[in-house]
């Protein structure tokens, strides 16, 4: 029991992350003849702390008989609608900062989807999202290792593609510096730089076609 991360209903706890964290730790808990939603029921108040186990205990007895019922209980109280237009809002609205490498967006942006499971927005669209948000030249980095038809990609595939282009950018590309003197021409990476990731990439993806299509 002292394993089990601890949930305490402050404002920066993420209930997402509680529970899966409290659902690997249980995976290590293997009593014989109790199946594991029995050992979540049993155990998921020991995870919580102050405020959060308040809530828990105010409740009716027998308010809850199934480990579905619970966490379905805990995510609506700790996660409410608002925070989750909230984050809906901020996907919807992500940007590149000034600064930011290609592959400090993708991530930055993964991490935010991920906060919201419950966001209700489609693949297609995130993947639009993402690409809106671009600086004008990762952008056009991404128009020419497409072929310049990003919109003709499945999801799928231009998660792929986005992920060859972090892979690269983090073996080519430098961090732009934030503040920068008044004299100084350089807005970016070299054109030399540019053309090396997006050939780089564009014989990764060449490869895997071959690996494909010879597949």
């Amino acid at each position: 029991l002292n394993l089990l991360p601890k949930f305490h209903g402050l404002p920066g706890e993420d209930p997402y992350r509680h529970i899966n964290e409290f659902i690997i730790t249980c995976s290590t808990m293997q009593p014989e003849g109790i199946t594991q939603d029995q050992i979540r029921l049993r155990v998921f108040p020991f995870s919580l702390q102050d405020k959060a186990k308040d809530w828990l205990y105010y409740l009716p007895p027998a308010t809850f008989t199934t480990w579905t019922q619970v966490h379905k209980a805990f995510l609506e109280k700790k996660f409410p609608a608002s925070r989750i237009g909230s984050i809906r809002k901020e996907i919807c609205g992500i940007k590149q900062m000034n600064g930011e490498t290609f592959h400090e967006y993708w991530e930055r942006f993964n991490k935010l989807c991920a906060s919201c499971p419950q966001h209700q927005i489609s693949e297609q669209l995130l993947i639009q999202y993402f690409y809106e948000g671009l600086l004008p030249i990762d952008r056009n980095m991404v128009d020419a290792a497409s072929g310049g038809a990003l919109v003709n990609k499945t999801p799928a595939q231009a998660r792929e593609l986005f992920n060859i282009m972090v892979q690269n950018t983090q073996q080519f590309g430098t961090r732009e510096p934030q503040f920068r003197k008044v004299n100084e021409l350089s807005s970016g990476p070299s054109v030399e730089t540019q053309l090396s990731q997006i050939t780089a990439i564009q014989n990764k993806l060449v490869a895997r076609g071959v690996q494909k299509a010879v597949v």
